[in-house]
């Protein structure tokens, strides 16, 4: 930030957080509807997690697995909620909810392991151009505005490409993972 206070720009730490949370939001609510009832309880949950992980962004180790580390904070964000929740006669007791935990986390391993393989074929299924975009504007540290001034485009142009590549690169990950069941 300027010395002014006035720079509009989000800090590196939030633009990083927002980064890791948006990437791995959908492994996270899955994880969560595991462990709750309901998508109303799930997106109460997803909420304090995102709120819990982002006051605790600061203990994150960057480099290390995001998702591991957001899914321990979903565990007792949803542990607490059910605490809450306790009166609630459909809740299951803590034995069942251990084990949901345990399976429930093997299985998001094993379904992020098959996105990551499953992007991995997308990406290579990519022109060298667009592959090469993605690579260079999704790497660590990396400022996507300046890439886009390499690039020669203008920033709203630069995201709009980023965009269909991703829409792209999400169809081909949901067709790959519906080809693997």
């Amino acid at each position: 930030m300027s010395s002014t206070g006035s720079d509009p720009r989000p800090s590196d730490a939030y633009e990083g957080f927002v980064v890791c949370l948006t990437q791995h939001e959908a492994a996270l609510r899955r994880f969560i509807r595991t462990l709750l009832p309901s998508w109303g309880d799930v997106d109460e949950v997803m909420q304090r997690t995102a709120l819990a992980a982002w006051r605790k962004f600061g203990q994150y180790e960057p480099g290390t697995d995001f998702l591991r580390w957001g899914l321990l904070i979903a565990r007792y964000e949803a542990l607490a909620y059910r605490r809450a929740m306790g009166r609630d006669r459909l809740c299951f007791g803590e034995a069942v909810m251990e084990l949901m935990d345990r399976e429930a986390l093997e299985e998001e391993c094993v379904l992020g392991r098959r996105e990551e393989e499953a992007l991995e074929g997308c990406l290579q299924k990519l022109s060298g151009e667009r592959r090469e975009l993605v690579m260079r504007a999704y790497a660590a540290g990396v400022d996507q505005r300046e890439v886009a001034e390499a690039l020669g485009k203008s920033t709203g142009a630069f995201y709009m490409l980023l965009a269909r590549i991703r829409r792209d690169l999400a169809q081909c990950i949901e067709r790959e993972m519906r080809e693997a069941l």
